[in-house]
């Protein structure tokens, strides 16, 4: 059975889709952009900063889950420019800092609504 996750604290979907889907023991956050739910804007114009709220919605969508950035076991990160890898980097390991999940990231043609950064997420649902 599945259960759809939703929270205000976080963008809501621009398309047909859900936040995140919990499912089989595991949390899957939807790819987030970063967009501040506050003003509906990016919360700015370089890496750093729009990787910094792309991950601030992975982690309210996991909050409202049940679940922190301790339980991500997989992300993926697309930027619209393989330079700003370190720079997006140096701000994931922010958040991911101790039993770092496993991760892809690459550089893709476009991001929706021109962002730098999309990143999704897969944790273990709590009490799984």
């Amino acid at each position: 059975m599945k259960q759809i996750i939703q929270t205000p604290d976080a963008p809501g979907a621009i398309g047909p889709y859900s936040q995140a889907v919990a499912a089989g023991g595991l949390v899957f956050v939807s790819g987030q952009l970063p967009i501040d739910p506050a003003t509906g804007a990016f919360a700015g114009e370089d890496i750093a900063s729009q990787t910094r709220q792309a991950l601030n919605n992975v982690r309210s969508i996991l909050r409202a889950a049940g679940c922190s950035c301790d339980d991500v076991v997989k992300t993926t990160v697309l930027l619209a420019n393989i330079d700003d890898f370190a720079a997006m980097n140096a701000v994931y390991a922010e958040f991911f800092r101790e039993s770092c999940p496993a991760r892809a990231a690459f550089a893709v043609k476009d991001i929706p609504k021109g962002a730098l950064v999309e990143i999704e997420a897969i944790a273990q649902a709590p009490g799984a």
